[in-house]
């Protein structure tokens, strides 16, 4: 991808990439202050503690995720990527650098301004009936503003922040050094946290192309047309570039029961159409939506609403297709799961390369202890109910937490995270569906499926981060 600095631009955004503040943005000097100052203070803090370990340990996340918050790029989705790490982090800190999803400060809107003129090549006003300064949302790779096209349409942008293209070589060094002062590790252990970073940016840099943001939105729209209470925002190419995402604003309501509830929306009916959504994304199309915050899915907030609600579904950047090994993968685990193999169960984990040398006695007990609580819970194997499922995510929790030498890979973890997600949100929302009898046939599809050839490798390919942040009506912003 071409940087800015590489190419024309109007005056402003020349301006801008003028400025002393955008340089040390850009060559990676204003974080690596900025970092340094967040290591001393907590350094100092460890120093002269004050108050229980607990505080002092969500004391020090929270100051780390205002500081990430603040650089946002690839410092906001290096914390993002650590709060789905139930296998590395505890859960104090986890929380507070989850919540870098939509909680980061927006940038002035001066700055917005000039990426929008220097993208679309013209004066903002020639392109926009009106354009609201003020946004609706920032996350870590850009914010997103409602406006009008001419004609009436009103949209949805999402503008990339500006130095991203220019500082990310910067960026991802300075985060490599971090990691390695922080997690200083040797041999197999080097070796997996290397791919670890890998992944993550691999994925980043996917993210940063809003191109092909738009067109992984447009290839779950295709998938999910079947269903019309499923709605992809509409991509509008005229207004969208690499930087800029353009798509169709509407109303809507949260996914919240109360706020369903007044509405007159029935939350079961929301519910099960959310969940047929994500069973055909997670178990057929094999290529799913890995975001499921509140910032990211709405109910339309329609006349209509009432009588036939209707899911939006936002911010594709954090998406997954799901490598045919990884597929295979899954397949044999969840069969060595009802049928309690232990043996089969932790051969899959082997090839899929998550026991670190040493550890595979350890974690053969900690698995068998698993199995054994399950089974007894459920009075004989292991079923298919919904509340096996929130057992099996209590269960896999505690494995991940609980286990020394057990790494999940992301993408199987952001898959993980999103069921668990969903079943969560079910508790929330309308705790008498049965979630998992709506899955269970597209799960069935899934498990019939035939084996992939010999060809195919059962460890997952890198990440492939579907970077299809559709703006839609919520932050939403990468």
């Amino acid at each position: 991808m071409q940087a800015l600095a590489d190419l024309p631009v109007l005056s402003p955004m020349r301006r801008l990439l003028g400025t002393f503040r955008f340089r040390l943005r850009a060559f990676g000097v204003e974080p690596a202050l900025r970092l340094l100052a967040c290591g001393v203070a907590i350094l100092v803090g460890r120093l002269f503690p004050l108050g229980d370990a607990a505080g002092r340990e969500r004391r020090e996340a929270r100051r780390l995720a205002a500081t990430l918050g603040s650089l946002k790029g690839p410092f906001a989705k290096v914390g993002q990527f650590a709060a789905a790490r139930v296998d590395v982090l505890p859960e104090a800190v986890r929380d507070e650098l989850a919540t870098l999803r939509d909680r980061v400060p927006p940038l002035p809107f001066a700055w917005v301004r000039a990426v929008l003129e220097h993208e679309l090549g013209t004066p903002l006003e020639q392109r926009f009936a009106r354009f609201d300064p003020e946004p609706l949302g920032a996350a870590s790779i850009g914010q997103v503003h409602r406006a009008s096209l001419p004609g009436g349409p009103d949209v949805a942008v999402k503008v990339q922040y500006p130095w991203l293209a220019d500082s990310l070589a910067a960026d991802l060094a300075l985060l490599r050094l971090g990691l390695r002062v922080a997690r200083p590790a040797r041999g197999a252990a080097r070796a997996r946290r290397d791919r670890l970073f890998q992944e993550f940016a691999a994925g980043l840099r996917e993210e940063l192309d809003f191109r092909r943001e738009a067109r992984v939105a447009g290839e779950i729209a295709a998938n999910l047309a079947g269903d019309e209470r499923v709605v992809v925002p509409r991509v509008f190419p005229s207004h969208s570039t690499g930087r800029v995402l353009t798509v169709a604003y509407a109303p809507t309501l949260p996914l919240e029961r109360a706020a369903l509830l007044r509405r007159g929306v029935d939350p079961a009916e929301v519910l099960e159409i959310l969940t047929r959504a994500y069973a055909k994304q997670v178990f057929v199309d094999g290529l799913f939506h890995a975001d499921p915050h509140p910032g990211n899915l709405f109910v339309l907030d329609e006349p209509d609403a009432a009588r036939r609600p209707r899911v939006l579904f936002v911010d594709f950047g954090l998406s997954r297709h799901l490598a045919p090994g990884l597929r295979q993968e899954l397949r044999r685990g969840i069969f060595a799961l009802l049928q309690g193999d232990l043996d089969a169960f932790l051969a899959g984990m082997q090839r899929l390369d998550t026991i670190l040398p040493g550890a595979e006695g350890g974690v053969r007990t900690a698995v068998a202890g698993m199995f054994g609580r399950l089974r007894a819970e459920a009075g004989g194997p292991l079923g298919l109910g919904g509340d096996r499922v929130l057992a099996l995510k209590d269960e896999g929790k505690r494995l991940l937490e609980e286990t020394p030498g057990l790494q999940l890979p992301n993408d199987l973890l952001l898959y993980a995270k999103t069921l668990s997600y969903l079943f969560g949100l079910g508790r929330e929302l309308a705790p008498d569906v049965d979630l998992m009898k709506l899955s269970v046939p597209y799960l069935l599809r899934f498990l019939a499926q035939p084996e992939p050839g010999p060809d195919v490798a059962a460890p997952p390919a890198p990440v492939r981060s579907g970077s299809a942040a559709a703006a839609g009506a919520g932050p939403g912003a990468g």
